[in-house]
């Protein structure tokens, strides 16, 4: 009897101090970062489904600036073949590498956007044209979802930072999450420099 009573208390005296070091904070983060992590995921894919389809469209011009398309092509190739698991954001190697990827990806289609202006008969191209609307809502919804996801991962962060969450943390393998930073995405999409002097189409 008293034994059993001695096993109840300790179970709710744990149960107290693990509520009370943060781990249903830890547990519900954890499932947000996970979710906001799918949508970004989700996103980015839309994007690599719609190359294709301006890849071929771009490659009715026959004088497109071959270059270019083939960096486009390439891109896409590296950021496709990161195997993009739930468990990227626990491994911070991983996580840079995707988004070096994702990143050098962006910058492509941005220079190829850059130089098809420069088409008048992509310019005229409807298809051409509603596949540029659907890209760039496509990055955008690729901004909110990564807003969203760098906002939970600080969440997160600060939580298994914090004295003394960071001691449940330890306990149950709570690691601080990698975040995306956007020095090295601004570098790469800056947009080619454009000579206007030579026409590019005939």
């Amino acid at each position: 009897m008293f034994q059993r009573l001695g096993l109840a208390a300790l179970a709710l005296t744990t149960l107290l101090a693990l509520s009370g070091c943060g781990y249903n904070q830890f547990q519900k983060l954890d499932e947000e970062v996970k979710a906001s992590w799918a949508e970004v995921l989700n996103q980015y894919q839309r994007r690599a489904d719609l190359i294709p389809n301006i890849v071929a469209t771009v490659k009715g011009e026959a004088t497109f600036e071959q270059d270019t398309l083939t960096k486009v092509i390439e891109a896409r190739s590296k950021a496709t073949s990161i195997q993009a698991t739930p468990e990227l954001v626990n491994d911070p190697a991983a996580f840079q590498k995707f988004q070096a990827a994702q990143g050098e990806l962006t910058g492509a289609l941005s220079r190829l956007m850059v130089v098809a202006e420069q088409y008048p008969s992509l310019k005229a191209n409807q298809a051409f044209q509603d596949l540029r609307v659907q890209l760039e809502g496509t990055e955008n919804r690729v901004t909110v979802a990564r807003n969203r996801y760098i906002k939970t991962v600080a969440d997160y962060n600060v939580l298994a930072r914090s004295f003394p969450n960071n001691l449940t943390a330890m306990v149950f393998g709570y690691t601080v999450k990698p975040s995306f930073s956007v020095q090295n995405e601004a570098e790469i999409s800056k947009p080619p420099a454009v000579n206007f002097d030579k026409p590019a189409a005939k």
